[in-house]
């Protein structure tokens, strides 16, 4: 492939200086290989319209998404809109390779695949380079020596500027880091009022509920010491507290984030996003709905700093926890 040349993003290169992030696994149509036109294009640009206009300027992608096709229509807007590139930063991420109807999914970071992700997702996005690459999840197969080797080369060639993880734990990070000389600047986890395994698990020490959680004690804690940005994927919480309640623990919580949004002047939406926010990690979610009213709803926590007092923080997490503390 030939040296980019897309100009580095006027928005903030550093994705650890964002304060929100717009998930792009909603655009593009289905999940499958149907070819995608007119309606799911116009889709994507009014959803990055909307995340423009409420100031975010950080896009985040995988190679998978919706086969390609996520990618591939966010490529057709940027073909159409001159000069956003230049407005944007665009995170990608490679790894997981989908089944195809011959072999099961599996995932896959060795060298030779993830150069060639790289190099499909900078066509489909129809750029030059991408700001930030994440692996997506962690391969038990992957030599971390080959993957090192992998990362410098597509930085060496210009076509990745920074790299980070997705979906892994502290150890991970750091076994990885210990062969790289580039930083890993992201590690993006699933992480809402609703997913809580990653705060729970630093509370649950020594109880015996700490067996029951998934999530690796001290991931966050790595992070942090290590100047990653910590990305909430999932951090709307499928609507399970803003109209897609499930259970009556959801419609008390939902009920309280309401009644927190009136007080504060916001939206439900914005109260969800501002409890991971006023997490000392300074946890950056990742906002994933494709509807631009949403998106739209999502303002103030990319304009303002989360209002929560440490009392109403609390009063969300038991709630939305229903058990009181250890």
């Amino acid at each position: 492939m030939t040296e980019h040349r897309d100009p580095p993003p006027t928005a903030p290169a550093d994705i650890r200086t964002h304060r929100l992030v717009y998930g792009c696994m909603g655009l593009g149509g289905g999940w499958d290989r149907q070819p995608y036109g007119a309606p799911e294009i116009a889709a994507a640009e009014a959803a990055i319209e909307a995340a423009l206009e409420i100031g975010v300027t950080a896009f985040d992608h995988a190679d998978i998404y919706r086969h390609g096709k996520s990618e591939a229509v966010f490529g057709e807007v940027l073909a159409r809109t001159p000069g956003l590139r230049s407005r944007i930063l665009l995170q990608t991420k490679c790894g997981i390779r989908l089944p195809d109807g011959t072999a099961p999914g599996f995932y896959d970071l060795r060298g030779s695949h993830i150069v060639h992700s790289v190099e499909q997702s900078l066509t489909r996005l129809r750029t030059d380079v991408i700001d930030v690459l994440l692996l997506h999840r962690p391969d038990p197969l992957a030599d971390p020596e080959e993957v090192a080797e992998a990362l410098a080369a597509l930085h060496r060639q210009g076509l990745v500027r920074h790299f980070g993880v997705s979906n892994m734990a502290a150890a991970q990070v750091a076994y990885l880091q210990a062969h790289l000389d580039l930083p890993l600047v992201v590690n993006q986890l699933q992480m809402s009022l609703a997913d809580r395994d990653w705060l729970e698990a630093g509370v649950l020490v020594n109880t015996r509920q700490s067996a029951e959680l998934g999530f690796p004690l001290g991931t966050v804690e790595h992070c942090r010491s290590n100047r990653m940005s910590v990305q909430a994927w999932g951090s709307l919480a499928k609507g399970r507290f803003t109209g897609a309640q499930q259970n009556p623990a959801e419609h008390a919580t939902a009920e309280h984030v309401t009644a927190l949004a009136e007080h504060h002047g916001t939206t439900p939406e914005t109260i969800l996003l501002w409890w991971l926010q006023r997490h000392p990690a300074r946890i950056v979610p990742v906002i994933g709905t494709a509807h631009p009213d949403r998106i739209r709803a999502c303002a103030d926590a990319a304009r303002r700093a989360p209002e929560l007092t440490h009392e109403q923080w609390y009063a969300l997490w038991l709630t939305a926890r229903n058990h009181p503390l250890p």
